[in-house]
């Protein structure tokens, strides 16, 4: 299949942008503390450049100190970001691409400890996820903040860029006032439709004012915003042929609000171009090029929207982040070649939003936000290495080795490679996560990594081999903590069950009720048995992001799988347990099937014996300790990398 009009060029304008490939504005929070833009930043936007994509619009540049969202955000409210973002606009266009700026207020969606300060909104009515109450804005600070986005384009353009985006989506600011789920003004800027669109149409009118004509610029709005008391399709086709009217030369359609957040980082049980259709509304309303986004990963359906006349460009996000050569590869038809994005959120959201780190990777390249100071060019001192197990870890670290210039080898003990992760991908709604497994093996067979299945690494395998370098990626294995009857051979592990190793009654048991014992248990009762967990938390998929869980229970309530919460197992029967809930004993007993998912303990045996035979022996994910999947291909990319 060709893949002509996704390689053609566009105009926005009479910007011409040289495909249609675009990276979307995603929150990175690779800027500096202060707002400027940090060697981190430049080099991630130019290895997306280089990568091919034809236009990239840099992530939310706020136009008011009051307006940041995340603590590293990129600031635009100063002449003296400027030079830093010329910094910026110079190496992306030296590498053929366009580059637009977002800018952007958060408005009630932020908060307190990232502004030193009270949010401020179009009413006082707080964000359901932030939750801080908002000042109410008065009429003259709309006024002001309207020139604050004027000034903010001014300086965009003196900076170099080729476009500016105007962020009217996702809860923020121009969105709030858009939206009657939030203005509950009746003042000029609330009351009714018009009154509602005064905010935007002043900074689209503004800056079309300031910046002439010819300068593009761009909307990007939530289509639905799938809130009750929000803005829905029908509202934003109205609103599209208004902000066309009054400037705007492309729609960039989104979704969402922070109050439906679920919708705007999807996982896997969410279907790809689950947007588009919105995407084809908005475009039936307007005659300005449209942008289409969310979960857009693979470049046949990117065409296949662009042919149908859904949209007229693609934003890829997060398949971005997985890979920044998307378009190369696809103009040089290695399509087997472009490492997938999962959709498990490990790194883009789950680090963002993790305090410890608040700053966006990816679990299957995480190259990504370290295109700066991890190399992967060929060594001048090629060694022999063996990588001992296949799961993300060690493909993705058998891979990198042999891209080095290596001569590796990957065992592997059982018939097929991919370790526990291969079994992950196993559900329903976690296929991706084979893609990610079939990327690392075509990359390790381009490289020429041989692969050895079936063979369990012992100490005198590996004096045979004498290797320069051991990476034991060997992983984890299941829990089993020391209570009284847990050792009866009747009982099952979650693991066994998911592979098909066996095969449960009518009526289980699932002991755990973490991500592992809630997919086991939706898994089991998918294929027809009734199902209970028993977990000792308070709530049951504690440990799945936010956005996945929420589409995970939904499935479990769906399938009838009920759950005891705050319930720790103190004796396992044949055919049920003993348990303490509230300090008070509760038997739970008539089960066929008793599972058991009570976590991973790493599995190492190699380490010592090794030590004194290889010169480098190396230990990573779950063998060196039970973590996610992207501690794993982190450690592996860092390790392989430094060979």
């Amino acid at each position: 299949m060709s893949f002509e009009t996704l390689l053609s060029p566009v105009r926005i304008g009479k910007l011409e942008i040289r495909n249609r490939f675009v990276v979307p504005p995603m929150g990175t929070n690779f800027g500096n503390p202060d707002g400027s833009v940090s060697r981190q930043l430049i080099d991630y936007y130019a290895a997306r450049a280089k990568g091919g994509f034809g236009l990239i619009i840099v992530e939310v540049a706020a136009i008011d100190p009051l307006g940041r969202a995340i603590p590293n955000q990129l600031g635009i409210w100063s002449d003296d970001f400027i030079p830093g973002l010329k910094k910026l606009v110079d190496e992306v266009h030296k590498l053929g691409a366009k580059v637009a700026i977002q800018l952007h207020h958060a408005g009630r969606q932020t908060a307190r400890g990232v502004i030193d300060g009270q949010p401020v909104a179009p009413s006082a009515v707080p964000c359901p996820v932030m939750k801080d109450m908002p000042r109410e804005l008065r009429t003259e600070e709309v006024y002001g903040l309207i020139q604050k986005f004027r000034d903010a384009a001014v300086r965009a353009r003196r900076a170099g860029f080729d476009a500016v985006e105007i962020h009217g989506a996702h809860g923020y600011l121009i969105s709030q006032f858009m939206s009657t789920h939030s203005n509950k003004r009746i003042d000029k800027f609330g009351g009714n439709f018009l009154s509602r669109m005064k905010f935007p149409s002043g900074i689209v009118k503004g800056v079309r004012q300031d910046l002439g004509p010819d300068f593009p610029i761009l909307f990007r709005i939530s289509a639905d915003e799938k809130v009750h008391g929000g803005r829905t399709i029908y509202e934003t086709k109205a609103t599209a042929r208004l902000l066309e009217e009054y400037g705007v030369d492309a729609m960039h359609v989104s979704i969402c609000t922070y109050g439906s957040m679920h919708w705007m980082f999807v996982p896997p049980a969410v279907p790809q171009g689950f947007n588009t259709d919105a995407a084809a509304e908005v475009k039936r309303s307007v005659t300005i090029p449209v942008i289409a986004v969310g979960r857009i990963h693979d470049p046949f359906l990117a065409e296949d929207i662009l042919l149908s006349g859904k949209a007229d460009m693609i934003s890829m996000g997060r398949a971005s982040l997985s890979d920044p050569e998307i378009p190369n590869k696809v103009a040089e038809n290695r399509i087997n070649e472009i490492s997938p994005c999962i959709a498990c959120l490990q790194g883009c959201v789950g680090n963002l939003f993790n305090p410890d780190i608040l700053k966006v990777s990816c679990l299957v390249n995480p190259l990504t936000g370290r295109e700066g100071v991890i190399s992967t060019e060929k060594t001048g001192n090629p060694k022999k290495v063996v990588v001992v197990g296949s799961g993300p870890g060690g493909l993705k670290a058998a891979y990198v080795a042999a891209q080095k210039g290596h001569d590796v080898i990957c065992y592997e003990k059982s018939s097929v490679l991919g370790g526990q992760f291969r079994i992950a991908g196993i559900p329903s709604t976690k296929h991706d996560i084979l893609t990610a497994i079939k990327y690392y093996i075509t990359m390790g067979r381009k490289y020429g990594v041989t692969y050895k299945l079936g063979v369990e690494v012992t100490t005198k395998l590996i004096e045979i081999e004498k290797p320069d370098v051991v990476i034991l990626a060997t992983g984890g294995v299941p829990l089993i903590p020391k209570i009284k009857g847990i050792d009866n051979p009747k009982f099952l592990k979650a693991i066994d069950i998911i592979d098909g190793k066996s095969e449960v009654g009518e009526k289980v048991l699932v002991i755990g009720g973490g991500m592992v014992g809630s997919e086991t248990a939706e898994f089991i009762a998918e294929r027809g048995s009734t199902v209970t967990i028993l977990e000792m938390l308070p709530t049951i998929a504690k440990d799945v992001p936010d956005g996945p869980r929420i589409y995970l229970l939904a499935r479990l309530g769906e399938y009838g799988v009920k759950s005891i919460t705050n319930a720790k197992v103190t004796e396992f029967h044949d055919n049920g347990v003993t348990y303490l809930i509230h300090d008070k004993e509760e038997m739970l007993t008539g089960f066929d099937s008793i599972v058991l998912a009570m976590g991973s303990s790493a599995y190492n045996p190699l380490e010592k014996e090794l030590k004194n035979k290889v010169d480098e022996v190396y230990v990573i994910g779950d063998a060196m300790k039970a973590r996610k999947a992207i501690s794993a291909t982190e450690e592996a990319l860092k390790v392989a990398a430094s060979l």
